[in-house]
């Protein structure tokens, strides 16, 4: 199994190869050359294995024993889930009017992104260990991907990691999971710009070639592979439990709602749907609503701003994981996508060829929500159910709520209720605080400013020059 370039300027690496890069040097990104394919009987055998057995088969098929045994896999992923909640893992929460949650967010942090960078946690240090290597991670967060990214590499003494988090963007809990964590090998800056504002001068250092190398900048946002291939395991394991029987001459649909800013957890069910799952996927959104109007229009062009939403980790314009989407529409075309990003890059305006567009709207259905619409589905679902949703999963629910379904339809809840008291508050509901997160509010908090007019991408720079000093 080796990894391309969405853009096909790049040699094609390994899973190690892809693990430990962000950008591929062309400005593409990785994804695996060949997308393998399962059979009725693989997925019938599947259908009862546990979430982290789902993980362990669906990465045993991306990364080679050759360079992970699978002995040694299973025991990375075993230690990446010892720290969540749940004995399950994840969580499927059967509610009324055929409104199924998995529950996603059962890790350190309450979200989902502990589960992909978890397991990312363990196989770079499964490879930095054998190579007595040190890597500096960059890493640009719109509210969870940061407190998960620092979770899942705090204390390694070959890591650094370098967050920046868009200050007044995300909210109280989510920057106090971020500051408060006080390693010398953690590094947070509070930007005072928006979420793609902050991937701005990532980008820059990753583009700079020579410096990247020198220092083994590696990213850890879902631009990395190694999360997107993890994420797969939520859509099988969501099928599985949603099927009504996988007897039937034809394997039945499910529906899977997926809540979208980068982009990443969508482009893992494009991945499972290619692989054989038998799904129709909906990529929901709130009022920052570029890859709904991609799917309904063809337009993959940028709004005038940023609009600050109840749902703010998907606040975001520029969702990068688009890219890998189309790529595998076009047919592996990496000549097409090149032409077509090097395009949006310069005008930050596409209209997607046809052809493209039309695989695009058969792949995925969408819808937006707007701040009323969240709020009226958190109401909802607590009125009924007695259950609190995130803003973000409440998304989902929405278009739950105003879609009638004939096929079984699972929601992804990407966060805990408790990380967005604002929100709860905003829809008259009383938030439920676990008392790891109320004692954030009490703890030391270290970061560094970036202010507007600052050098960003330089004050990086000098900042992970200092730290390979003192290698």
């Amino acid at each position: 199994m080796e990894y391309v370039s969405t853009r096909g300027g790049t040699r094609a690496v390994d899973f190690e190869g892809a693990l430990f890069s962000g950008y591929a040097p062309d400005g593409g990104l990785f994804m695996p050359q060949h997308i393998p394919s399962l059979d009725r009987d693989t997925l019938q055998r599947w259908s009862s294995l546990s979430y982290p057995e789902l993980v362990k088969e669906l990465c045993s098929l991306f990364i080679p024993a050759k360079l992970v045994p699978r002995d040694a896999l299973n025991e990375l992923i075993d230690r990446a889930f010892s720290r969540f909640r749940h004995k399950n893992v994840v969580h499927l929460s059967r509610l009324k009017d055929g409104l199924n949650i998995l529950e996603l967010w059962h890790g350190v942090t309450y979200a989902f992104k502990d589960l992909s960078l978890s397991c990312t946690g363990q196989f770079l240090q499964y490879f930095l260990e054998k190579k007595q290597k040190h890597v500096n991670i960059l890493v640009g967060t719109s509210g969870d991907t940061g407190s998960s990214a620092i979770e899942s590499v705090r204390g390694q003494k070959n890591v650094d990691i370098f967050v920046l988090l868009p200050k007044g963007f995300c909210t109280q809990i989510q920057e106090l999971q971020m500051t408060t964590v006080i390693e010398d090998n953690v590094h947070v800056f509070a930007a005072h710009g928006n979420s793609d504002e902050i991937d701005e001068p990532i980008k820059e250092l990753f583009a700079d070639v020579d410096f990247a190398g020198k220092y083994n900048l590696m990213s850890l946002n879902s631009v990395n592979w190694s999360r997107i291939m993890v994420q797969i395991a939520h859509y099988f394991y969501a099928y599985f439990q949603c099927a009504p029987s996988l007897g039937t001459t034809l394997l039945p649909m499910v529906e899977i709602v997926v809540p979208t800013g980068g982009g990443g957890n969508i482009t893992a069910g494009c991945i499972a749907q290619k692989m054989g799952l038998p799904i129709r996927l909906i990529t929901v959104v709130n009022s920052n609503d570029i890859i709904h109007r991609t799917v309904q229009h063809g337009d993959f062009s940028l709004a005038e701003s940023v609009k600050a939403t109840l749902a703010s980790a998907m606040d975001i314009q520029e969702p990068y994981n688009v890219e890998r989407i189309l790529w595998l529409l076009s047919g592996s075309d990496s000549h097409l996508i090149k032409t077509l990003m090097e395009q949006f890059n310069i005008s930050k305006r596409l209209k997607l060829p046809e052809d493209l567009h039309r695989k695009l709207s058969k792949t995925l259905g969408s819808c937006s929500a707007s701040d009323q619409d969240i709020v009226g589905a958190m109401r909802r679902c607590w009125e009924e159910n007695q259950y609190l949703l995130c803003p973000h999963s409440a998304v989902a629910a929405h278009y739950h709520y105003s879609q009638p379904h004939s096929i079984p339809r699972c929601c992804l809840a990407p966060a805990s209720a408790a990380k967005f008291q604002d929100a709860l508050l905003r829809a008259g509901l009383v938030p439920q605080i676990p008392p790891e997160i109320t004692a954030l509010t009490a703890m030391e908090t270290r970061s560094t400013p970036l202010e507007r007019g600052q050098e960003w991408a330089q004050v990086l720079r000098g900042q992970i020059e200092a730290v390979a000093q003192q290698w």
